[in-house]
Protein backbone atom coordinates (compact mmCIF):
# COMPACT_ATOMS: atom_id res chain seq x y z
CA UNK A 1 0.00 0.00 0.00
CA UNK A 2 1.34 3.55 -0.97
CA UNK A 3 0.43 5.81 2.15
CA UNK A 4 0.37 9.54 1.78
CA UNK A 5 3.37 10.32 4.73
CA UNK A 6 5.24 7.53 5.35
CA UNK A 7 8.43 8.20 8.15
CA UNK A 8 10.40 5.12 8.57
CA UNK A 9 12.56 4.14 11.47
CA UNK A 10 13.46 8.05 12.39
CA UNK A 11 15.45 8.49 14.96
CA UNK A 12 16.44 12.32 16.35
CA UNK A 13 18.85 13.14 19.14
CA UNK A 14 19.20 16.25 21.22
CA UNK A 15 23.19 15.54 23.13
CA UNK A 16 22.09 11.97 25.00
CA UNK A 17 17.89 12.06 25.45
CA UNK A 18 16.51 9.97 22.31
CA UNK A 19 13.65 12.30 21.53
CA UNK A 20 12.87 10.11 18.97
CA UNK A 21 14.24 6.21 18.66
CA UNK A 22 13.34 4.10 15.68
CA UNK A 23 9.80 5.11 15.28
CA UNK A 24 8.08 4.03 12.16
CA UNK A 25 4.62 5.65 11.29
CA UNK A 26 2.06 5.80 8.45
CA UNK A 27 -1.00 7.81 7.48
CA UNK A 28 -3.52 7.05 4.93
CA UNK A 29 -4.40 9.97 2.49
CA UNK A 30 -7.96 11.36 3.76
CA UNK A 31 -7.40 9.93 7.68
CA UNK A 32 -7.09 11.41 10.82
CA UNK A 33 -4.55 9.96 12.49
CA UNK A 34 -3.78 11.11 15.81
CA UNK A 35 -0.31 11.36 18.08
CA UNK A 36 -0.70 10.69 21.74
CA UNK A 37 1.90 10.46 24.39
CA UNK A 38 3.27 11.70 27.55
CA UNK A 39 4.84 15.26 28.09
CA UNK A 40 8.31 14.57 26.42
CA UNK A 41 7.01 11.37 24.54
CA UNK A 42 8.52 12.71 21.45
CA UNK A 43 5.46 14.16 19.34
CA UNK A 44 6.03 16.80 18.57
CA UNK A 45 9.42 16.22 18.18
CA UNK A 46 8.36 13.81 15.40
CA UNK A 47 6.20 16.26 13.88
CA UNK A 48 8.69 18.57 13.66
CA UNK A 49 10.69 16.47 11.68
CA UNK A 50 8.59 15.99 9.12
CA UNK A 51 7.90 20.25 8.90
CA UNK A 52 11.81 20.23 8.13
CA UNK A 53 12.17 22.15 12.15
CA UNK A 54 14.53 19.25 12.54
CA UNK A 55 16.54 16.59 10.70
CA UNK A 56 16.62 13.10 11.74
CA UNK A 57 19.67 11.13 12.54
CA UNK A 58 18.22 7.82 11.15
CA UNK A 59 15.44 7.04 8.94
CA UNK A 60 13.51 7.93 5.98
CA UNK A 61 10.44 10.28 5.13
CA UNK A 62 8.03 9.05 2.04
CA UNK A 63 5.18 11.20 0.52
CA UNK A 64 2.96 9.17 -1.54
CA UNK A 65 5.87 6.47 -2.20
CA UNK A 66 7.93 8.50 -3.15
CA UNK A 67 11.59 9.67 -0.50
CA UNK A 68 12.06 13.28 -0.02
CA UNK A 69 14.33 15.14 1.83
CA UNK A 70 13.29 17.71 3.98
CA UNK A 71 15.94 20.13 5.46
CA UNK A 72 13.77 23.15 6.74
CA UNK A 73 9.84 24.87 6.71
CA UNK A 74 10.25 26.06 3.28
CA UNK A 75 11.03 22.16 1.75
CA UNK A 76 7.60 20.84 3.32
CA UNK A 77 5.49 23.71 2.49
CA UNK A 78 6.76 23.00 -1.12
CA UNK A 79 5.56 19.28 -0.54
CA UNK A 80 2.02 20.48 0.72
CA UNK A 81 2.67 19.97 4.76
CA UNK A 82 1.66 22.76 6.96
CA UNK A 83 1.83 23.03 10.28
CA UNK A 84 -0.44 24.67 13.41
CA UNK A 85 2.29 24.75 16.29
CA UNK A 86 1.35 24.82 19.72
CA UNK A 87 2.53 28.13 20.77
CA UNK A 88 1.52 30.27 17.66
CA UNK A 89 4.25 31.67 15.37
CA UNK A 90 2.42 35.19 14.65
CA UNK A 91 3.85 38.51 14.77
CA UNK A 92 1.50 40.70 17.70
CA UNK A 93 1.72 43.63 16.04
CA UNK A 94 0.89 42.97 12.13
CA UNK A 95 -2.16 42.75 10.70
CA UNK A 96 -4.18 39.10 10.28
CA UNK A 97 -3.32 39.46 6.58
CA UNK A 98 0.14 40.32 6.91
CA UNK A 99 0.90 37.12 8.86
CA UNK A 100 -0.95 34.61 6.84
CA UNK A 101 0.75 36.14 3.64
CA UNK A 102 4.01 36.41 5.68
CA UNK A 103 6.80 34.37 3.91
CA UNK A 104 4.74 33.34 0.71
CA UNK A 105 3.88 36.99 -0.74
CA UNK A 106 2.79 37.74 -4.34
CA UNK A 107 4.91 40.99 -5.51
CA UNK A 108 4.58 42.36 -8.79
CA UNK A 109 7.20 45.15 -9.34
CA UNK A 110 8.59 44.67 -5.98
CA UNK A 111 4.94 45.48 -4.43
CA UNK A 112 3.10 43.11 -2.73
CA UNK A 113 -0.85 42.57 -4.40
CA UNK A 114 -2.85 42.54 -1.21
CA UNK A 115 -5.84 42.57 -3.69
CA UNK A 116 -4.75 39.10 -5.20
CA UNK A 117 -3.74 37.76 -1.31
CA UNK A 118 -7.77 39.24 0.29
CA UNK A 119 -9.67 37.16 -3.18
CA UNK A 120 -8.30 34.17 -1.84
CA UNK A 121 -8.48 34.16 1.27
CA UNK A 122 -12.05 35.29 1.51
CA UNK A 123 -12.74 32.49 -1.01
CA UNK A 124 -11.24 29.93 1.91
CA UNK A 125 -12.84 31.73 5.24
CA UNK A 126 -16.12 31.27 3.22
CA UNK A 127 -15.62 27.58 2.30
CA UNK A 128 -14.08 26.87 5.63
CA UNK A 129 -16.08 28.87 8.16
CA UNK A 130 -12.87 30.38 9.25
CA UNK A 131 -13.95 33.85 10.18
CA UNK A 132 -11.72 36.33 11.19
CA UNK A 133 -11.22 39.99 10.45
CA UNK A 134 -8.08 40.43 7.99
CA UNK A 135 -7.31 43.70 9.26
CA UNK A 136 -6.98 43.19 12.78
CA UNK A 137 -4.29 42.97 14.54
CA UNK A 138 -3.39 39.68 15.86
CA UNK A 139 -3.00 41.49 19.57
CA UNK A 140 -6.36 42.65 19.48
CA UNK A 141 -8.17 38.92 18.45
CA UNK A 142 -9.17 36.19 20.82
CA UNK A 143 -7.02 32.92 21.13
CA UNK A 144 -9.41 31.40 19.16
CA UNK A 145 -8.84 33.70 16.24
CA UNK A 146 -5.43 32.98 16.56
CA UNK A 147 -5.65 29.80 16.06
CA UNK A 148 -7.67 30.37 12.52
CA UNK A 149 -5.44 32.46 11.37
CA UNK A 150 -2.65 30.06 11.65
CA UNK A 151 -4.85 27.10 9.87
CA UNK A 152 -5.44 29.96 7.02
CA UNK A 153 -1.82 30.25 6.92
CA UNK A 154 -1.88 26.44 5.83
CA UNK A 155 -4.41 26.24 3.13
CA UNK A 156 -3.12 29.60 1.49
CA UNK A 157 0.04 27.95 1.12
CA UNK A 158 -1.77 24.90 -0.47
CA UNK A 159 -1.24 22.50 2.23
CA UNK A 160 -2.94 19.21 2.33
CA UNK A 161 -1.04 17.69 4.60
CA UNK A 162 -2.71 19.40 7.72
CA UNK A 163 0.05 18.59 11.27
CA UNK A 164 -1.72 20.08 14.63
CA UNK A 165 0.22 20.42 17.63
CA UNK A 166 -1.97 20.45 20.83
CA UNK A 167 -4.82 22.56 18.76
CA UNK A 168 -7.21 22.40 21.65
CA UNK A 169 -4.71 23.46 24.22
CA UNK A 170 -6.58 27.65 24.30
CA UNK A 171 -9.71 26.96 22.96
CA UNK A 172 -13.43 27.28 24.56
CA UNK A 173 -15.27 23.84 24.33
CA UNK A 174 -17.89 26.06 21.75
CA UNK A 175 -14.19 25.99 19.54
CA UNK A 176 -13.19 22.91 20.41
CA UNK A 177 -16.34 21.55 18.60
CA UNK A 178 -16.05 24.10 15.90
CA UNK A 179 -12.36 23.11 15.31
CA UNK A 180 -13.19 18.92 15.02
CA UNK A 181 -16.07 20.11 12.45
CA UNK A 182 -12.91 21.70 10.45
CA UNK A 183 -10.99 18.71 10.67
CA UNK A 184 -13.72 16.54 9.60
CA UNK A 185 -14.66 18.74 6.86
CA UNK A 186 -10.55 18.69 5.71
CA UNK A 187 -10.97 14.85 5.53
CA UNK A 188 -13.49 14.77 3.29
CA UNK A 189 -11.74 16.70 1.13
CA UNK A 190 -9.14 14.41 1.07
CA UNK A 191 -6.87 16.42 3.11
CA UNK A 192 -4.87 14.42 5.26
CA UNK A 193 -4.67 15.41 9.51
CA UNK A 194 -1.96 14.28 12.24
CA UNK A 195 -3.14 15.61 15.47
CA UNK A 196 -0.82 15.34 18.02
CA UNK A 197 -3.12 15.65 21.63
CA UNK A 198 -3.48 14.62 25.02
CA UNK A 199 -6.88 14.77 25.01
CA UNK A 200 -8.03 11.13 24.67
CA UNK A 201 -12.07 12.08 24.51
CA UNK A 202 -11.03 14.54 21.30
CA UNK A 203 -8.90 11.22 19.87
CA UNK A 204 -12.32 9.32 20.19
CA UNK A 205 -14.18 12.29 18.83
CA UNK A 206 -12.47 13.02 15.31
CA UNK A 207 -9.63 10.48 14.93
CA UNK A 208 -9.45 7.44 12.69
CA UNK A 209 -6.50 5.83 13.89
CA UNK A 210 -4.23 6.53 16.52
CA UNK A 211 -0.61 6.03 17.61
CA UNK A 212 0.79 5.89 20.90
CA UNK A 213 4.61 7.51 21.48
CA UNK A 214 6.50 7.00 25.38
CA UNK A 215 9.63 7.89 26.17
CA UNK A 216 10.59 8.40 22.55
CA UNK A 217 9.62 4.93 21.29
CA UNK A 218 6.32 3.85 19.55
CA UNK A 219 4.00 1.49 21.62
CA UNK A 220 1.34 0.87 18.60
CA UNK A 221 -1.09 2.29 16.25
CA UNK A 222 -4.71 1.42 17.08
CA UNK A 223 -8.55 2.13 15.26
CA UNK A 224 -10.05 4.57 17.92
CA UNK A 225 -13.51 3.18 17.12
CA UNK A 226 -12.02 -0.29 18.06
CA UNK A 227 -10.17 0.84 21.42
CA UNK A 228 -11.53 2.25 24.77
CA UNK A 229 -10.28 5.41 26.44
CA UNK A 230 -8.87 3.51 29.70
CA UNK A 231 -6.81 1.42 27.04
CA UNK A 232 -5.57 4.49 25.11
CA UNK A 233 -4.77 5.85 28.49
CA UNK A 234 -2.62 2.92 29.20
CA UNK A 235 -0.70 3.17 26.34
CA UNK A 236 0.35 6.62 26.93
CA UNK A 237 1.13 6.49 30.50
CA UNK A 238 2.28 2.70 31.08
CA UNK A 239 -0.43 2.11 34.36
CA UNK A 240 -3.74 2.54 34.78
CA UNK A 241 -4.76 6.03 35.13
CA UNK A 242 -7.97 6.86 37.21
CA UNK A 243 -10.28 9.71 36.07
CA UNK A 244 -12.10 10.49 38.98
CA UNK A 245 -10.82 13.10 41.46
CA UNK A 246 -11.04 12.20 44.71
CA UNK A 247 -11.53 15.16 46.79
CA UNK A 248 -12.94 14.69 50.54
CA UNK A 249 -15.84 16.36 51.88
CA UNK A 250 -14.10 19.23 54.53
CA UNK A 251 -15.01 22.07 56.23
CA UNK A 252 -13.94 25.55 54.29
CA UNK A 253 -12.44 27.60 57.07
CA UNK A 254 -11.97 31.53 57.58
CA UNK A 255 -12.11 34.34 54.54
CA UNK A 256 -8.38 35.08 53.79
CA UNK A 257 -8.89 36.34 50.27
CA UNK A 258 -11.47 38.89 49.24
CA UNK A 259 -12.14 41.19 46.29
CA UNK A 260 -14.18 43.97 46.45
CA UNK A 261 -15.89 45.88 43.22
CA UNK A 262 -12.57 45.42 41.38
CA UNK A 263 -12.87 47.08 38.12
CA UNK A 264 -9.84 46.73 35.71
CA UNK A 265 -9.37 47.90 31.84
CA UNK A 266 -8.66 45.69 28.84
CA UNK A 267 -8.68 46.95 25.14
CA UNK A 268 -10.24 49.94 25.65
CA UNK A 269 -13.11 49.29 27.60
CA UNK A 270 -13.64 47.98 31.08
CA UNK A 271 -12.58 44.07 30.89
CA UNK A 272 -13.68 43.51 34.89
CA UNK A 273 -16.46 45.62 35.79
CA UNK A 274 -17.75 45.33 39.72
CA UNK A 275 -16.31 41.53 40.68
CA UNK A 276 -16.74 40.70 44.61
CA UNK A 277 -15.64 37.23 45.80
CA UNK A 278 -14.23 36.44 49.04
CA UNK A 279 -11.97 32.70 49.15
CA UNK A 280 -11.21 30.78 52.12
CA UNK A 281 -9.12 28.48 53.60
CA UNK A 282 -9.50 24.94 52.97
CA UNK A 283 -11.57 25.86 49.62
CA UNK A 284 -11.40 25.56 45.99
CA UNK A 285 -13.02 28.56 44.01
CA UNK A 286 -13.55 27.59 40.45
CA UNK A 287 -13.98 31.14 37.71
CA UNK A 288 -15.59 29.37 34.46
CA UNK A 289 -16.24 31.60 31.47
CA UNK A 290 -15.80 31.49 27.70
CA UNK A 291 -12.28 32.71 26.90
CA UNK A 292 -12.02 36.67 26.62
CA UNK A 293 -14.71 37.51 29.02
CA UNK A 294 -12.17 39.17 31.73
CA UNK A 295 -10.75 36.34 33.47
CA UNK A 296 -7.57 37.14 31.91
CA UNK A 297 -7.64 40.79 33.01
CA UNK A 298 -8.99 39.68 36.65
CA UNK A 299 -6.25 37.51 37.29
CA UNK A 300 -3.49 39.93 35.91
CA UNK A 301 -4.64 42.72 38.59
CA UNK A 302 -4.88 40.49 41.27
CA UNK A 303 -1.49 39.34 40.62
CA UNK A 304 0.11 42.57 39.83
CA UNK A 305 0.82 42.40 36.13
CA UNK A 306 -1.95 44.72 35.20
CA UNK A 307 -3.54 48.17 37.42
CA UNK A 308 -6.42 48.11 38.89
CA UNK A 309 -8.72 51.27 38.25
CA UNK A 310 -10.88 50.83 41.26
CA UNK A 311 -11.83 48.57 44.05
CA UNK A 312 -9.58 46.41 46.51
CA UNK A 313 -7.71 43.06 47.50
CA UNK A 314 -7.21 42.11 50.68
CA UNK A 315 -4.97 38.63 51.57
CA UNK A 316 -4.83 37.95 55.20
CA UNK A 317 -6.07 41.27 56.35
CA UNK A 318 -3.42 42.97 54.32
CA UNK A 319 -4.37 45.60 51.69
CA UNK A 320 -2.44 44.17 48.73
CA UNK A 321 -4.34 46.06 46.06
CA UNK A 322 -1.90 48.87 44.44
CA UNK A 323 1.08 46.27 46.14
CA UNK A 324 4.79 45.60 43.77
CA UNK A 325 4.53 42.03 42.51
CA UNK A 326 7.16 41.01 45.27
CA UNK A 327 5.62 42.41 47.98
CA UNK A 328 2.16 40.05 46.68
CA UNK A 329 4.56 36.86 46.80
CA UNK A 330 5.90 38.11 50.32
CA UNK A 331 2.02 38.70 51.80
CA UNK A 332 1.43 35.37 51.14
CA UNK A 333 0.50 35.26 47.03
CA UNK A 334 1.63 31.86 45.06
CA UNK A 335 0.57 31.91 41.29
CA UNK A 336 0.49 29.41 38.26
CA UNK A 337 -0.07 31.78 35.21
CA UNK A 338 -2.41 31.17 32.02
CA UNK A 339 0.74 31.77 29.62
CA UNK A 340 3.93 29.79 31.09
CA UNK A 341 6.15 30.86 28.80
CA UNK A 342 5.38 34.67 28.26
CA UNK A 343 4.61 35.24 32.49
CA UNK A 344 6.10 32.02 34.28
CA UNK A 345 9.89 31.12 33.12
CA UNK A 346 12.45 32.82 31.50
CA UNK A 347 12.88 30.94 28.74
CA UNK A 348 16.72 31.38 28.19
CA UNK A 349 17.68 30.86 31.77
CA UNK A 350 18.09 26.83 33.09
CA UNK A 351 16.18 25.14 35.04
CA UNK A 352 17.37 25.73 38.38
CA UNK A 353 17.40 29.13 38.06
CA UNK A 354 13.71 29.22 37.06
CA UNK A 355 12.69 27.45 40.26
CA UNK A 356 14.16 30.38 42.49
CA UNK A 357 12.80 33.33 40.60
CA UNK A 358 10.70 34.93 43.42
CA UNK A 359 13.68 33.48 46.19
CA UNK A 360 16.83 34.26 45.09
CA UNK A 361 17.36 37.25 47.00
CA UNK A 362 16.98 35.29 49.91
CA UNK A 363 19.51 34.03 53.06
CA UNK A 364 18.60 30.80 51.70
CA UNK A 365 20.06 31.12 48.21
CA UNK A 366 22.66 34.34 48.34
CA UNK A 367 25.37 35.79 50.81
CA UNK A 368 26.63 39.26 50.53
CA UNK A 369 24.43 39.16 46.64
CA UNK A 370 26.41 36.34 46.23
CA UNK A 371 24.45 33.43 44.84
CA UNK A 372 24.57 29.65 46.57
CA UNK A 373 24.97 27.44 43.22
CA UNK A 374 25.33 24.57 45.29
CA UNK A 375 22.14 25.10 47.41
CA UNK A 376 20.19 26.24 44.37
CA UNK A 377 21.23 22.90 42.80
CA UNK A 378 20.05 20.95 45.69
CA UNK A 379 16.87 22.72 45.69
CA UNK A 380 16.17 22.08 41.80
CA UNK A 381 17.07 18.48 42.37
CA UNK A 382 14.90 18.14 45.45
CA UNK A 383 11.94 19.57 43.66
CA UNK A 384 12.37 17.52 40.07
CA UNK A 385 12.22 14.67 42.17
CA UNK A 386 9.06 15.67 44.18
CA UNK A 387 7.47 16.62 40.73
CA UNK A 388 8.88 14.30 38.31
CA UNK A 389 10.33 17.45 36.10
CA UNK A 390 11.73 15.22 33.33
CA UNK A 391 14.60 16.93 31.40
CA UNK A 392 18.09 16.35 29.35
CA UNK A 393 20.39 17.71 31.73
CA UNK A 394 18.36 18.28 35.07
CA UNK A 395 18.70 21.07 37.15
CA UNK A 396 21.52 23.01 34.05
CA UNK A 397 18.82 21.79 31.17
CA UNK A 398 17.87 25.21 29.13
CA UNK A 399 13.70 25.71 29.67
CA UNK A 400 13.38 26.63 26.10
CA UNK A 401 14.65 22.91 25.12
CA UNK A 402 11.51 21.62 28.02
CA UNK A 403 8.68 20.44 26.93
CA UNK A 404 5.51 22.30 27.33
CA UNK A 405 4.29 19.71 30.30
CA UNK A 406 7.70 19.90 32.10
CA UNK A 407 7.51 23.76 32.21
CA UNK A 408 4.53 23.38 33.19
CA UNK A 409 5.75 20.63 36.46
CA UNK A 410 8.60 23.40 37.15
CA UNK A 411 5.72 26.30 38.10
CA UNK A 412 3.56 24.22 39.57
CA UNK A 413 6.83 22.55 42.10
CA UNK A 414 7.77 25.98 42.91
CA UNK A 415 4.95 27.83 43.63
CA UNK A 416 3.68 25.28 45.79
CA UNK A 417 7.08 24.75 47.43
CA UNK A 418 7.13 28.30 48.31
CA UNK A 419 5.79 29.63 51.55
CA UNK A 420 2.27 30.49 50.60
CA UNK A 421 -1.81 30.68 52.03
CA UNK A 422 -3.26 31.05 48.34
CA UNK A 423 -2.72 29.50 45.31
CA UNK A 424 -4.09 31.55 42.32
CA UNK A 425 -3.85 28.84 39.29
CA UNK A 426 -4.80 29.89 35.69
CA UNK A 427 -4.91 27.17 33.37
CA UNK A 428 -2.93 24.35 35.18
CA UNK A 429 -3.48 21.41 32.88
CA UNK A 430 -3.40 22.90 29.77
CA UNK A 431 -1.97 20.87 26.99
CA UNK A 432 -0.54 18.39 29.71
CA UNK A 433 -1.24 14.49 29.44
CA UNK A 434 -3.35 12.31 31.33
CA UNK A 435 -0.60 11.51 33.93
CA UNK A 436 0.24 15.06 34.43
CA UNK A 437 -3.16 16.14 34.42
CA UNK A 438 -4.03 13.27 37.34
CA UNK A 439 -1.11 14.46 39.43
CA UNK A 440 -1.65 18.43 39.28
CA UNK A 441 -5.47 17.79 40.45
CA UNK A 442 -3.67 15.88 43.08
CA UNK A 443 -1.24 18.65 43.98
CA UNK A 444 -4.17 21.15 43.94
CA UNK A 445 -6.55 18.71 46.30
CA UNK A 446 -3.52 18.59 48.99
CA UNK A 447 -2.97 22.33 48.93
CA UNK A 448 -7.26 22.67 49.64
CA UNK A 449 -6.93 20.23 52.31
CA UNK A 450 -3.96 21.74 53.88
CA UNK A 451 -5.97 24.77 54.13
CA UNK A 452 -4.76 26.64 51.84
CA UNK A 453 -7.11 28.63 49.52
CA UNK A 454 -7.11 28.38 46.07
CA UNK A 455 -8.22 30.03 43.23
CA UNK A 456 -8.91 27.85 39.87
CA UNK A 457 -9.48 29.54 36.68
CA UNK A 458 -9.73 27.22 33.73
CA UNK A 459 -11.71 26.58 30.55
CA UNK A 460 -11.73 22.80 31.03
CA UNK A 461 -15.43 22.41 32.50
CA UNK A 462 -14.65 18.98 33.61
CA UNK A 463 -11.90 20.31 35.20
CA UNK A 464 -13.94 23.37 37.06
CA UNK A 465 -16.58 21.06 37.65
CA UNK A 466 -14.22 17.89 39.56
CA UNK A 467 -11.99 20.24 41.66
CA UNK A 468 -14.41 23.19 42.44
CA UNK A 469 -15.98 23.58 45.81
CA UNK A 470 -17.68 26.46 44.67
CA UNK A 471 -18.08 27.78 41.05
CA UNK A 472 -18.32 31.74 39.96
CA UNK A 473 -19.11 32.37 36.06
CA UNK A 474 -17.85 35.22 34.44
CA UNK A 475 -19.42 36.72 31.25
CA UNK A 476 -18.43 40.09 29.94
CA UNK A 477 -16.64 40.83 32.68
CA UNK A 478 -18.90 40.35 35.92
CA UNK A 479 -19.72 37.57 38.13
CA UNK A 480 -23.21 36.40 36.81
CA UNK A 481 -23.69 33.53 37.98
CA UNK A 482 -22.88 31.63 42.24
CA UNK A 483 -23.11 27.81 41.69
CA UNK A 484 -22.00 24.80 43.58
CA UNK A 485 -20.52 22.10 41.62
CA UNK A 486 -22.22 19.07 43.50
CA UNK A 487 -25.75 20.82 42.15
CA UNK A 488 -25.18 22.35 38.74
CA UNK A 489 -24.83 20.66 35.26
CA UNK A 490 -22.31 21.31 32.89
CA UNK A 491 -25.20 22.38 30.45
CA UNK A 492 -26.78 24.95 33.36
CA UNK A 493 -22.54 26.07 33.23
CA UNK A 494 -22.76 26.61 30.13
CA UNK A 495 -26.04 29.04 29.77
CA UNK A 496 -24.45 30.94 32.86
CA UNK A 497 -21.49 31.40 30.19
CA UNK A 498 -22.92 32.50 27.05
CA UNK A 499 -24.70 34.79 28.88
CA UNK A 500 -28.19 33.31 28.96
CA UNK A 501 -28.59 32.76 32.72
CA UNK A 502 -27.78 35.01 35.33
CA UNK A 503 -28.43 34.17 39.15
CA UNK A 504 -28.05 35.41 42.66
CA UNK A 505 -24.26 35.77 43.80
CA UNK A 506 -24.10 35.43 47.57
CA UNK A 507 -20.67 34.59 49.47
Amino acid sequence: MTYKVEMRHITKIFGTLYANDDVTLQVKQGEIHALLGENGAGKSTLMSVLFGLYHQEQGDILIDGSPVEIKNPNDANRLGIGMVHQHFKLVESFTVLDNIILGAEDTQNGIIQYEQATKKLQHLIQTYKLHVDLHAYIKDITVGQQQRVEILKMLYRDADILIFDEPTAVLTPQEIHELMNIMRGFAKEGKTIMLITHKLNEIKAVADVCTVLRRGKKIGTVNVKDTSIETLAEMMVGREVSFTVEKPDMERGESIFEVEHLNVSGHGRHAVKDVSFKLHRGEILGIAGIDGNGQTELIHALTGLKPIISGKATLMGSDITHLPIRQKYQKGMSHIPEDRQKHGVVMDFDLQSNLILQNYYQPQFQKHAFLKFDVIQDHADELINRFDIRSERGPKTIVRQMSGGNQQKAILGREISRAHELLIAVQPTRGLDVGAIEYIHAQLISERNQQKAVLLISLELEEIMNLSDRILVMYEGEIVGELDPKKTTVNELGLYMSGAKRGGVHE
